[in-house]
């Protein structure tokens, strides 16, 4: 399926553990900001990539797992956007904005691919 290894649970599905390595620095990055509506939607986002990712594999057809990782890219695509909005209220700086979009950025390409392959 993904980069031809042979995948046997969605742990082993590289765009998941890119996702659950940018929900860990979301986390990190976010983790003492007050606005906590805020803060709340953009780490439902990034959890969202991952998780639906999970939860597409465990449903054991292509097909929905090709729904859930088009949610996964959707998600992706959400947060990036919500990454812009955290820009434009500094509540990161250039550095943090960059490496947490080009996180997302790369598992929406992967997660392109992955559906192709599907």
């Amino acid at each position: 399926m993904e980069n031809k290894q042979k995948i046997t649970n969605f742990e082993d599905i590289i765009c998941w553990q890119r996702s659950r390595i940018l929900a860990n620095d979301c986390y990190l990055v976010f983790k003492n900001l007050k606005d906590y509506f805020f803060k709340d939607q953009l780490l439902r986002c990034a959890v969202s990539i991952m998780n639906n990712i999970a939860e597409g594999y465990e449903r054991q057809t292509n097909k929905e797992l090709r729904n859930f990782l088009y949610i996964s890219k959707g998600s992706a695509g959400e947060l990036r956007s919500m990454l812009y909005l955290a820009r434009d209220l500094e509540y990161i700086n250039d550095a943090s904005f960059s490496k947490l979009k080009n996180q997302s950025i790369e598992i929406a390409k992967l997660l392109s691919g992955f559906i192709r392959k599907l």
